[in-house]
This record gives C-alpha cells, structure tokens and sequence, in this order.
C-alpha cells in the first residue's frame, strides 16, 4: 500500500476545503492528523500516480508518498501493544505508525521487507476489502475523517 500526505495550513476553511475537493475526486481519507502549523491528511491507496491525476485538478498535492503496511486489527485493548512487540522483537524502527478508518493500523519503517516478516504480512494487501466496482484508484469514495 502507499500512504500519500497532504499538507494543509493552520487557517480557518483549510481543512474543510481540502476534504471536499478531496471527496469530490471519489478519495477516501484515511487519516488526519494536526501537528502544529497544519495538518496532515493521510489517503491510503494501492496505486498512487491515479491518485495524484484526481486530485490535481482541485489543486491538491501531495506531499509526501511512501510504502507502508496496513493491518486490520480488532478493537480491543493491547493490539497496538502486541503488534508493536512483534516489531520490536524482529529489531524493526518503526518511523510512521496511525490507526486509520476502519480499526486498521498503518506502519512504516525503512525496512519494509523485515517490517513485513515481523508482522506476517508476505505482500502488499489492500487497505479496503475489495468492492464489487473496483476503479483504478483502490480507495473507497465519499466518506470523509
């Protein structure tokens, strides 16, 4: 899966835009995070460059793109926990880690082939259970964070 990062201003308005021009493109959000000056609004996808095509005409970049695991986890205490051991244990750094929509926790580490064996993930799997209509961007369309 790749994780794809837009950059939005600390403003009043800004997210809102943002989030609308990105569901109007049919992409989900898979993620939000404020850090200070702005925010972070993460999309998980399976291919990226279609990702990037909608959203440019709305003039929404992305900023940062990068491979990452995603983990359907159950809702309950101590999963992050365990997870995060199985990690530790496989002498892993993770350097990205949120829990997304639909209880799924996202990792990332430079080592993504050892981040894979650690946590039993043998391939790239699809942040979203397949639809019946898949399109070519691999992402749910009209819900927002």
């Amino acid at each position: 899966m790749r994780d794809l990062v837009i950059h939005v201003t600390n403003e009043p308005g800004a997210l809102a835009k943002v989030a609308a021009a990105v569901s109007d493109a049919g992409v989900n959000l898979a993620a939000a995070t404020y850090i200070g000056d702005g925010a972070d609004l993460h999309i998980l996808v399976k291919h990226a460059e279609p990702t990037r095509r909608v959203l440019e005409p709305a003039g929404i970049t992305v900023g940062e793109e990068r491979e990452v695991v995603v983990i359907q986890a159950e809702d309950r205490p101590g999963v992050l926990a365990d997870l995060a051991r199985k990690v530790a244990d496989a002498g892993v750094n993770l350097d990205l880690v949120y829990v997304a929509t639909s209880t799924r926790i996202v990792f990332g580490a430079e080592d993504m082939a050892a981040l894979r064996a650690a946590l039993g993930v043998e391939e790239e799997q699809p942040a979203y259970p397949p639809a019946a209509d898949q399109s070519e961007v691999d992402v749910e369309a009209g819900s927002l964070l």
